[in-house]
């Protein structure tokens, strides 16, 4: 089965990464509820890549590899666009974001409460994000 993918950094293309990481995941035989987590944790980072770091510039691309570690599944994500500064990032207060209305800003904390760990890695000028989540 393809483990890796690559995709013009154009927000059409978030559909073919979620269809590619629901067919990965369909084969480890996941609660729906599992499943439809972690597709929403790495489409929201590919999000935001795409978004943020790339200016939805479609001359520019996202990767995305997945690997099975002894009894989990990992994401690799990795982009030549501006880096995520995890040093400036401020969790936000969800549930202020809720009582206010506001739209945005959450994505992040919501990957880190669906993913058993996140890391985000700069060398050079190559990026990567590392989904990791423990499925046995």
């Amino acid at each position: 089965m393809n483990n890796s993918i690559r995709v013009s950094c154009t927000k059409k293309n978030l559909k073919l990464i979620r269809d590619f990481v629901t067919k990965y995941l369909q084969s480890l035989a996941l609660s729906d509820v599992l499943m439809n987590q972690i597709v929403l944790a790495v489409d929201e980072i590919c999000a935001n890549l795409i978004i943020h770091a790339n200016n939805e510039d479609p001359s520019k691309y996202i990767y995305l590899t997945i690997t099975e570690p002894k009894d989990a599944v990992q994401f690799e994500i990795t982009d030549n666009g501006v880096a995520f500064s995890t040093h400036d990032y401020k969790e936000p207060d969800i549930l202020e974001h809720v009582r206010v209305g506001k739209k945005g800003g959450v994505g992040i904390a919501l990957v880190r409460r669906i993913m058993d760990k996140v890391e985000f890695t700069t060398k050079g000028d190559a990026n990567s994000c590392v989904l990791y989540k423990k499925i046995k």
